[in-house]
């Protein structure tokens, strides 16, 4: 079956309604992996054609809200419509807090479907989260997954490098420039990197400046990285068009990036 490569949803914080929150799916020999949980991601897994009853492991970049607003969701949603063993979710510190409190605030709807008439299956309702640190985080017969700490304000933070037999995908998650992520990202197949445009930055007001310099990576600052990664193709995600163009999003890459680059769109494959 090999592997493709599907941005669910390439959104901000932002309600664009083109463009669901964001997450990306690693489908590989029919097992599915999954990088976040933004507004929608269980419709654009069944959007993208994949059973949802699939979604069994989940890498979470930090605790965003528009990162993990889906996260009741896919573990939900799939418990009605059959999955049959427990959704394993692997980010940052907090994570258990934020399941346990979810799981609390279902106790109810989870309950009724379990022993009321509905005929659900039990292990479709378990949660194991792992907190993790940097380093191999998970490996089985298709995957590793490597975790690195990237730079996003406060808070516990991390891009993804998935190690395929055919290829490396790295998931930078939201992050302002990371050396780390330039080590662990060097010579990679696929990038997937936030951005927010140089030249619409400039009509933000200061305090906005500020916080996106701060905590993002923009047009011209991503150039400087994907100049030393080289990675076969560039792929930018969680796009911050600040009333620029996709096609004026790109110009500021390609105007000193020769490599290979795309604006991903929701649903797009890889």
């Amino acid at each position: 079956m090999g592997c493709k490569i599907i941005l669910l949803g390439t959104g901000t914080p932002n309600p664009d309604p083109d463009r669901f929150g964001p997450a990306v799916a690693i489908f590989v020999n029919g097992l599915l992996y999954l990088v976040d949980a933004g507004a929608g991601v269980v419709r654009q897994v069944a959007a993208a054609g994949i059973s949802v009853s699939k979604i069994t492991r989940t890498f979470l970049t930090h605790l965003h809200s528009d990162h993990t607003i889906g996260y009741p969701d896919i573990i939900l949603t799939p418990g009605v419509v059959g999955r049959r063993e427990p959704l394993e979710v692997y980010g940052p510190k907090g994570l258990t807090d934020m399941t346990n409190h979810i799981m609390a605030a279902y106790e109810i709807d989870i309950r009724e479907r379990i022993q009321g008439l509905e005929p659900a299956n039990q292990e479709g309702y378990i949660v194991h989260t792992h907190e993790i640190d940097e380093g191999v985080i998970y490996t089985d017969k298709e995957v590793k997954v490597e975790a690195f700490r990237v730079n996003h304000g406060s808070l516990e933070s991390y891009g993804y490098k998935f190690i395929l037999p055919d290829r490396t995908i790295v998931i930078s998650g939201d992050t302002c420039p990371s050396e780390n992520l330039i080590k662990h990202a060097m010579g990679c197949d696929i990038l997937f990197h936030e951005v927010y445009s140089a030249a619409g930055f400039q009509g933000r007001t200061e305090d906005w400046r500020k916080y996106h310099s701060s905590v993002h990576t923009s047009t011209h600052e991503l150039v400087e990285i994907a100049n030393i990664v080289k990675p076969k193709l560039l792929i930018l995600y969680h796009q911050l068009f600040m009333k620029q163009s996709e096609e004026e999003l790109i110009q500021e890459i390609t105007e000193h990036y020769d490599g290979k680059v795309v604006s991903g769109n929701d649903l797009d494959a890889f």
